[in-house]
Parts: C-alpha cells; sequence; structure tokens
C-alpha cells in the first residue's frame, strides 16, 4: 500500500516583504507574483522602489542604437529595440529613446531631471497597472511605501488604486489582530536623498504612527533603516567623497543604521521589524523580544530578495529569507 503523505500546515498570518528593488521590472514582477507562489496573504514592499539612471537609445533612418553593459546595439529593429528597453527595465534602468538632438538635451541637467523623474513616475504606474491585474480578486493585499531614494511624484502614481495600498506615514490593520505602522524614511545618509531626516524626527514620525494603538504584541514595523549596530546595517564606510575607506586592506565596515529606529525597537518592542536600506546586510536578529529582518537587495541582477514570515498571536511562528 502507498503509504498516504501527512500533510503539515502552519497556521497563522503570511506575509512577503521585498525592498530596494530600485526600479527592476524583472523584480517587480516576481513580488507581484510571490503572493500565490509562497501562499501568502500580504505583500510587503518596503521602500527605494524607483531605479537610478537612464539609458539614451538613439532612432536613426536605419533603426535604433545604443551602448548597455558595454555592448553596442546597431540599427535595431523596433522588436529588438523592445526587446532591449524590457531588459534595461528588469535591471533597474530607464530607456529614453529619441533622435540625437533630443537625446543630446540630456546633458543639461535640468532637462535630465524632468526626463527622468517622468519616466519614474511612469514605471511606477506600470507597475501599479500589472498588480492590479494580478492582484485584483485573489484576496492577497498589497502594501507599498516609497523610501528615502524615491521622488516624491511617485506618491501620487501609487494612491487611488483598489489592489495597492499606499501605507507610509501610516498604521493599517493586517487582520483581528495585527497591526502595522510603515516609513521609508531614512535617517541622514551621505546622499542627500529627497526622504531623509535627523533622528530625533525620525523618531517623531514613528511615535506618531503608534498614537492610539493598543498595543504592541502584535504590531509589525516596517522601517526602511534598520536598527542602528545590528547585524543589519553594516555597508563599507565612505569619505565626503564617497570614496570607500579601507582597513588593513579590506573596505572598512561601519552601521549605518538609525538610532531612532534602535531606540523604538528597544522601547516599544513590537513583534516584528522590517527593513531594507542597506543591500548587503541580509541578516536577522533580535532586539529584545522583537525579530528584525533585513532581506538584503540584488536588484541589479533582476534577483528578489525577500523574507517569508508567518505571525502567530504576539510570536512569529516562522521566517525564512528567500532569493529567486
Amino acid at each position: 500500500m502507498r503509504r498516504r503523505r501527512k500533510e503539515s500546515r502552519v497556521e497563522g498570518t503570511r506575509l512577503f516583504f521585498a525592498t530596494d528593488v530600485h526600479g527592476s521590472d524583472r523584480c517587480f514582477r516576481k513580488f507581484v507574483n510571490a503572493g500565490t507562489f509562497y501562499g501568502v496573504q500580504h505583500l510587503i514592499l518596503g521602500g527605494d522602489i524607483t531605479g537610478k539612471s537612464l539609458v539614451p537609445i538613439e532612432r536613426t533612418p536605419r533603426g535604433f542604437n545604443a551602448t548597455y553593459l558595454d555592448h553596442a546595439y546597431v540599427d535595431l529593429t523596433d522588436a529588438e529595440r523592445a526587446a532591449l528597453e524590457q531588459r534595461i527595465r528588469d535591471h533597474g534602468r530607464y530607456p529614453v529613446t529619441g533622435t540625437r538632438d533630443e537625446l543630446l538635451t540630456l546633458h543639461e541637467e535640468e532637462a535630465r531631471e524632468q526626463v527622468f523623474r517622468r519616466v519614474v513616475v511612469e514605471g511606477i504606474r506600470r507597475w501599479v497597472e500589472l498588480a492590479e491585474q494580478r492582484l485584483r480578486g485573489t484576496g492577497i493585499r498589497c502594501f507599498v511605501t516609497p523610501g528615502n531614494d524615491d521622488y516624491w511624484e511617485i506618491d501620487e502614481a501609487l494612491q487611488g488604486s483598489d489592489v495597492v495600498e499606499f501605507v507610509e506615514g501610516r498604521r493599517v490593520s493586517l487582520d483581528d489582530r495585527h497591526e502595522m505602522i510603515t516609513t521609508g524614511y531614512s535617517n541622514i545618509t551621505p546622499w542627500d536623498s529627497p526622504r531623509e531626516l535627523d533622528e530625533p524626527e525620525l523618531a517623531a514620525r514613528i511615535d506618531a504612527m503608534c498614537v492610539g494603538l493598543e498595543s504592541y504584541r502584535n504590531l509589525v514595523a516596517v522601517i526602511h533603516p534598520p536598527p542602528y549596530n545590528t547585524d543589519l546595517d553594516k555597508a563599507p564606510a565612505i569619505d565626503s567623497d564617497f570614496r570607500v575607506q579601507l582597513e588593513a586592506g579590506a573596505p572598512k565596515i561601519v552601521p549605518v543604521g538609525s538610532t531612532a529606529v534602535r531606540d523604538f525597537v528597544e522601547r516599544a518592542q513590537p513583534l516584528l521589524g522590517l527593513h531594507g536600506h542597506v543591500h548587503e546586510s541580509r541578516a536577522a536578529q533580535l532586539v529584545g523580544r522583537t525579530l528584525c529582518l533585513n532581506p538584503g537587495s540584488e536588484y541589479t541582477e533582476g534577483t528578489l530578495c525577500g523574507a517569508i514570515v508567518t505571525l502567530g498571536d504576539g510570536e512569529v511562528l516562522s521566517h525564512q529569507f528567500v532569493v529567486g
């Protein structure tokens, strides 16, 4: 007789968390599909969701020319150009097509900035439409917040959807027990990004989201920067010219997280802390009773790093980092 496989199932609220996808179409598609693939009820995208650079594609009478990743593309057809554009988007960059004269205007900072902001917003609108197509009717909730690197203009593009929930600065209920607060703001960085606050201001923003909260026992705190001086916030030190500092011939590694986040976690002891910001510092660490996770980021490879977490009443039943 064939032995029947014993099925085991962990009851609880299941969520999938990813962050720092930085404009990668491939990572976002994987994020949207993670709900059904991993069997979770909640998808959470925790900040720094837009890309950082433009890739010009020149339109000529013979076709399209471009240079990307040290490869020259010459006289591409419309179909070949479309394939190249998708490859560029999959790796977190934005293709811009135009004539030589139109592309030469991108050398002017103001013109380049205007084009960049436009294509970033267009990219977010495409993502919202994709999420609506894939997730509507599934019962899977999708929470998104911008991060410190993201322009203000994308906020409007993320609002108004009946599928994608814009949760920056908000407290929402995940179920009848668990609540979630979310912010993509960070402590001050060397890059002077759009959404940075000094530590007292960041602390005040976090506390404001908790006003009216009955208990921290079942709170999920999605805060983009990790707690300071933990396994989640280690990064190479850089000087004022953005050069990596060396120590004994190797990059000097220092903590770059937030003291405000560390103080909040130690004082409030939420159930779970979900963080990002430091791509190279994938880690899980308990700070008191609070499990803090940073899944890291490998967006330049089109690889989605995430964490699957199962929540019980007052406890994290399981957590697992996944990469794919």
